[in-house]
């Protein structure tokens, strides 16, 4: 299933995609094997949005690789990460490279120099080698700033932490977005595994059957997807049968307040 994740472009989405922090940092021709594979998976099964960063070591370098000969299949979404203007523009050059020369979304990394950086991407989405413009935070005390760079009117989309021991967005994040309607990438939908320590029992997770979920993995991805101001999540796995599993979840029926408590409930156990 897609969302629009960007109303001002058009950009369409797969609700479920995959982040490559960690996962994609890999050296080797087994890990970068393995890499393939999961994006094999990745665009067979259509969750072909791929986030990625300067900040990840390795993974931008790995994911233009293995996206070789098919770059016109997938959405990228990446990020400028830099202390200062000439570093931003380093980092992009190589990234453009690494993505046959055009970016779906450019997101500016923790908000960091984004004034200038910000500028730097609008010359590029001008020029038609970035499609549309983002930010992203992880930490709550920057969701001011967050806001008021939301506010300006020029950008598209954000990126953020939710699930269900990380509610903050909710407070403002979420309202904001859906008033300006800005696409909503959702980053740690797994609480950088900390969600996944204690899985539930198959009785737990009974009452989500009908939902088509069967795994506690699925529940978070679906509690996160039924709420219907998130356009798209992340989850990075270094496993093809993994990024099936996470995809699943990315098909309605969507949980109601009911199903989303109990998934909040189980998560706090």
């Amino acid at each position: 299933m897609e969302r629009r994740l960007l109303g001002q472009t058009g950009l369409q989405v797969p609700v479920v995609g995959m982040g490559t922090w960690k996962t994609f940092d890999v050296r080797g021709k087994a890990a970068i094997k393995s890499a393939s594979a999961v994006v094999d998976t990745a665009l067979t099964i259509g969750a072909a949005f791929f986030d990625s960063s300067p900040m990840y070591g390795q993974a931008e370098h790995v994911l233009g690789e293995v996206l070789r000969g098919r770059r016109n299949k997938v959405l990228i979404a990446t990020k400028v990460w830099a202390r200062t203007a000439s570093e931003g523009q380093a980092q992009v050059e190589r990234a453009l490279a690494f993505f046959d020369h055009t970016i779906d979304l450019y997101q500016i990394h923790n908000l960091v120099l984004w004034q200038e950086h910000l500028a730097m991407l609008e010359r590029l989405r001008d020029a038609r080698q970035v499609l549309a413009i983002g930010a992203t935070h992880y930490d709550s005390s920057f969701f001011g700033e967050l806001q008021r760079v939301m506010r300006t009117g020029r950008i598209t989309a954000i990126q953020i932490p939710y699930n269900p021991l990380q509610r903050e967005v909710e407070h403002e994040i979420l309202p904001v977005a859906a008033d300006l309607g800005l696409g909503v990438v959702v980053m740690r939908p797994f609480a950088e595994g900390d969600l996944l320590r204690h899985i539930p029992s198959k009785a737990d997770l009974a009452p989500l059957l009908p939902f088509g979920v069967t795994t506690w993995g699925q529940a978070l991805l679906k509690w996160i997807l039924s709420d219907p101001r998130c356009h798209v999540t992340i989850p990075a796995t270094s496993h093809a049968d993994r990024m099936a599993e996470n995809a699943a979840a990315g098909d309605p029926p969507w949980f109601g307040p009911e199903e989303r408590a109990l998934v909040a409930r189980l998560a706090e156990r």
